[in-house]
C-alpha cells in the first residue's frame, strides 16, 4: 500500500502538525496591524475574515480525493510550503482586494493541509498499530502556542510586522524541509469524484465533529464573557477559563493515545463526552471562581479526545472511500468553528449566554450518546 519508515513517519506528522498550528495563530496578533495599515472598520474586516474560511472549506471539499490519487506526501508539502508563502504576504497587502486573495490562499493552504496531514495521520496510526491521533492532534495546539507566542513577542519588540512575518515564514520553510523527506508515501489509487455528501456512519461522524469543533470554538469566543458577565472576575482576567481549558485539552492529548491503547475509543468517547457535559453544566451553574474553573478543565479533558477518535473511526469505516470521509468531517468540522460561535452569539442574545452554554451541552451530549453507534464496528 505505501512505503513507511515508522519513525520517520510519526516525526513528520507530529511536525506537519505543528505547521498547522503555527501558521495558523501567526495571523491572530497581525490582524491588528493590517487592520489599522489597510483602516478596515469592523464589517469589511469580519467579511474578509470569511474569505480565510470560505478558501478553507473549498480546499477541504477537494483536497481528501486528490490525496487519495496522488498520496499525502506532495499534498502536506504543496501546502506547508504554500502556507509560509501567505503568511509572508499577510502584512504585505495594499489594499483590501489583494488581502482578500491571499486570505483565501492562507485558507485554502489551511484547508488542504488539514484534510492531508489527518489522512497521512490515520495511515501512520494504522501501520505502527498504536493510537496515535490524540498525540498528533496536540501538537497543532503546540504549534498554535508556539506560532502565536513567537510573533507577539516579535511585534512586542516592535519590529516590523514584515520582519516578523517573514521570520515565521522561514521557520515554516525550514519545519517543511525537515518535514518532506520523512512522510510517507500513501498513495491509494483511490478514484471517483472528489467530493461526496457524508453518508451513513461518515455523517453521524461529521455532525459529532462540527459538535467538537464548535465546543473548541466557544471556549475561544465565548469562555471570557461567560465568567466576566457572572461577576466572578474581573474583565482583565477574563482569559483565565481559555488559558485553563486549553492547558487541559493539551494535557488530555498528550495522554490519550495511551488511554484509548488501555481503555478503547468507545470507552474514552463514553466517559470523557460525559465529564466534558459536565463541566459545562459546572462552569455555567458555579458560584466561585474555582468551581468554574473546575468546570473548564473538565470540558478541556473531556473533550480532548473526541476530535482524534473521530478522525481515527473515518479511517476505519468502509462504506466512503476515506480520503472522502475524512474531507467530509473536516470541511463540517471546520464549519463548526466558523459558524458555531456566530450561532452562539445568536441563541445568547435571544436567550441568554449560560442558555446558551447550556444548548451547547445538549448538543455535546449527543457525543457519549453515539458511542457505541460509531464504534460498534471497531474493538474496544
Amino acid at each position: 500500500m505505501f512505503a513507511l519508515d515508522s519513525h520517520a513517519a510519526r516525526l513528520a506528522t507530529r511536525l506537519s502538525f505543528f505547521v498547522g498550528g503555527f501558521g495558523l495563530s501567526c495571523w491572530a496578533p497581525l490582524i491588528p496591524f493590517v487592520r489599522a495599515q489597510l483602516q478596515l472598520d469592523a464589517g469589511v474586516l469580519g467579511s474578509l475574515l470569511l474569505c480565510l474560511g470560505l478558501g478553507s472549506v473549498l480546499a477541504m471539499v477537494v483536497t481528501g480525493a486528490i490525496s487519495a490519487r496522488y498520496g499525502c506526501r506532495s499534498i502536506i508539502a504543496l501546502s506547508g510550503f504554500s502556507l509560509a508563502v501567505t503568511v509572508l504576504l499577510l502584512p504585505l497587502a495594499q489594499n483590501t482586494l489583494q488581502l482578500a486573495a491571499i486570505l483565501l490562499l492562507f485558507g485554502a493552504s489551511l484547508g488542504s493541509l488539514d484534510v492531508s496531514m489527518n489522512l497521512h495521520a490515520v495511515e501512520v496510526e494504522k501501520a505502527s498499530q498504536r493510537s496515535l491521533m490524540s498525540g498528533f492532534h496536540a501538537m497543532f495546539s503546540v504549534g498554535g502556542f508556539a506560532g502565536s507566542a513567537i510573533m507577539t513577542l516579535m511585534l512586542a519588540m516592535h519590529m516590523s510586522t514584515a520582519s516578523s512575518a517573514l521570520i515565521a515564514a522561514i521557520l515554516l520553510v525550514l519545519l517543511m524541509l525537515v518535514t518532506w523527506p520523512r512522510l510517507a508515501q500513501t498513495t491509494q489509487g483511490e478514484h471517483g469524484q472528489f467530493f461526496s455528501v457524508p453518508r451513513g456512519i461518515v455523517l453521524v461522524l461529521a455532525l459529532l465533529t462540527g459538535i467538537a469543533f464548535l465546543v473548541e470554538g466557544a471556549m475561544l469566543d465565548w469562555s471570557a464573557l461567560l465568567i466576566t458577565e457572572s461577576g466572578l472576575v474581573p474583565t482583565a482576567q477574563g482569559g483565565l477559563p481559555y488559558i485553563v481549558f486549553s492547558i487541559a485539552m493539551l494535557s488530555g492529548r498528550f495522554w490519550g493515545g495511551a488511554l484509548s491503547q488501555r481503555l478503547g475509543d468507545r470507552i474514552l468517547l463514553l466517559w470523557g463526552g460525559a465529564i466534558a457535559v459536565f463541566g459545562m453544566v459546572v462552569a455555567v451553574f458555579a458560584h466561585t471562581l474555582p468551581m468554574a474553573l473546575g468546570g473548564f478543565v473538565l470540558i478541556g479533558a473531556g473533550a480532548a479526545n473526541t476530535a482524534p477518535i473521530l478522525f481515527r473511526l473515518a479511517g476505519a469505516q468502509t462504506e466512503m472511500p476515506t480520503g472522502l470521509a475524512v474531507a467530509a468531517i473536516s470541511t463540517v468540522g471546520y464549519s463548526g468553528v466558523l459558524l458555531g460561535p456566530a450561532l452562539i452569539g445568536f441563541v445568547a442574545q435571544q436567550l441568554g449566554l449560560p442558555n446558551a452554554f447550556i444548548m451547547l451541552a445538549v448538543l455535546l451530549s449527543l457525543v457519549p450518546l453515539c458511542a457505541c453507534l460509531i464504534t460498534s464496528k471497531k474493538p474496544g
